[in-house]
């Protein structure tokens, strides 16, 4: 029980859910519009190698 409770210590509790499980309509719905909103943006690098996120279309304000 000691080594059990230094590791829950250092790991924190063990998780019972599974992470194996079909997605619901709900979360197919989200992960489209999720999808949707990334594909509306583009990365720009600059030469120091920072990133930086601008719209890809500048007028379209469908999902802003």
């Amino acid at each position: 029980m000691r080594a059990t409770g230094k590791l829950r210590a250092i790991f924190g509790p063990a998780s019972r859910s599974s992470l194996v499980h079909d997605m619901t309509e709900q979360n197919r719905e989200l992960l489209a519009q999720r999808e949707a909103e990334s594909q509306q943006w583009e990365t720009l690098y600059r030469p120091d190698g920072s990133t930086y996120v601008v719209p890809k279309n500048p007028e379209d304000k469908s999902l802003r």
